[in-house]
């Protein structure tokens, strides 16, 4: 769409000359040729910008400049004067203005502080539109969210929140299992109580056991004091139990009971404990073929799969992307960096194998390598750039690896392979590699070369 500059100059010639070389430049121009016309025009003509005189019969530019700026317009205003000096300068700043140029200028000058001015104004609209649909899409607890599927699960969450249903949350690693079941617990009655969690699969069979129920003093070599187990912790509340599929048989039979019966005896001890525990589990495994396998009772799969709820991978909502990059963005307080449209689209074209927390940790590593203010193609890891085919034809007749290779790894060597290519030389690597010299530098840096 073309951009629309309102010219406001009581100098007829100076008006045709500015509206020559900005229309030749590509812009649509209106113009007027005092303060009043202005008012009126902005109404009409909605512009993009304006490049405003500041001395002026009916009212002045700067009485111009307060008035739209009072009236909540925020387009970029650049303001000319031939009686400019600091003091001018400072007080056209301070009342809104963009930029302050003194004729006589160089066309080529404003044109390029009109650039700047739009492109400051375009960024911060679409950093607006994206804070905006944050709100409106789906934020709930955190979750952010656009994509019909996910939208579908957040609208389970909050129907089920509310009860004493026991949900199943099923995920691929990575894609937020942890967050929904936070959501559940903090839209739920039990809020206020505690939320304890527990990763099944990061702890051997008689540790998880112990760390369930607890234990008593004695119960084993070591346990100089009694503990209580996660169930106690969580009473009243909430316990997540992730990677349920990995856990042991014989705990399996004593998870069982304490769903059915609500109580249970700490390792080592014979007094009986009530509970009141709403549980929420999660896993990445198929708890059917486990049960088929005879590695997962289908008792418990019965009493854990209440509610099921399953949250798509990221590379099937890419739609979403540009919301998540925006909110890591703002979590990482690097909300002024941008990211150009080509960055974006790689990686949202990425498949993204480790989901949300893997695109967050990118995200990070990108905002802590990046020197600038825009995030560009030539920023983001050499593994988004190879799988969405980011990185030119020099990068053919490189030897890449099968699927399934730690892609830190694929980095390493496909630099290694470049700079073998160009005997050493790391201008020459970057350009078979598709990056600029200075990119190359920072990742040969990163990867120890």
């Amino acid at each position: 769409m073309t951009e629309r500059v309102l010219v406001v100059d009581d100098e007829k010639n100076m008006r045709w000359v500015l509206a020559q070389a900005l229309e030749g430049a590509g812009f649509e121009v209106a113009q007027a040729s005092d303060g009043k016309e202005a008012l009126a025009a902005v109404a009409e003509v909605e512009p993009d910008l304006m490049v405003l005189d500041h001395k002026m019969p009916r009212p002045d530019g700067m009485e111009v400049l307060r008035r739209l700026r009072a009236g909540g317009n925020t387009f970029p205003i650049i303001m000319l004067t031939a009686h400019g000096n600091v003091a001018q300068a400072v007080e056209a700043m301070k009342a809104g203005a963009n930029e302050y140029l003194t004729k006589p200028f160089d066309l080529e000058e404003l044109k390029i502080a009109i650039e700047k001015a739009l492109t400051v104004s375009n960024l911060a609209a679409e950093v607006e539109r994206l804070r905006e649909e944050l709100d409106r899409e789906y934020d709930v607890e955190g979750i952010v969210a656009a994509d019909s599927a996910m939208l579908d699960v957040l609208e389970n969450v909050q129907k089920v929140a509310p009860t004493n249903a026991t949900v199943m949350i099923y995920g691929e690693s990575g894609t937020g299992k942890e967050l929904v079941a936070r959501a559940t617990h903090r839209l739920s009655p039990r809020a206020d109580k505690p939320f304890v969690s527990v990763s099944a699969g990061a702890l051997p069979e008689t540790l998880l056991e112990s760390e369930l129920f607890g234990y008593e003093k004695g119960a084993f070599t070591g346990a100089v004091t009694a503990k209580p187990g996660r169930f106690e912790m969580a009473n009243g509340g909430t316990l997540f139990l992730d990677e349920i599929g990995d856990i042991a048989p014989s705990v399996q039979v004593k998870l069982l009971r304490v769903l059915q019966e609500k109580r249970f005896e700490r390792l080592g001890g014979t007094r009986t404990i009530e509970v009141d525990v709403r549980v929420v589990a999660a896993t990445n495994k198929d708890l059917q073929q486990m049960i088929a396998d005879g590695d997962f009772r289908e008792d418990l799969f019965y009493r854990l799969n209440v509610v099921p709820v399953t949250l798509p991978p990221l590379r099937s909502r890419a739609g979403d992307i540009p919301l998540l990059v925006a909110h890591f963005l703002e979590k990482l307080n690097a909300g002024k960096k941008t990211i150009s449209q080509e960055a974006m689209e790689a990686l949202a074209a990425y498949k993204w194998p480790g989901n949300i927390r893997e695109l967050e940790n990118t995200i990070e590593r990108i905002v802590i390598l990046t020197q600038g203010d825009k995030i560009g193609i030539d920023d983001l890891p050499l593994e988004i750039r190879l799988n969405t085919g980011a990185c030119p034809a020099p990068m053919q007749g490189f030897v890449l690896p099968e699927d399934g290779v730690d892609l830190e790894e694929v980095e390493l060597d496909l630099v290694r392979q470049a700079l073998e290519r160009a005997g050493g030389s790391g201008p020459k690597a970057a350009k078979l590699l598709g990056l600029t010299a200075k990119t190359l530098e920072a990742r040969m840096q990163r990867l120890g070369l």
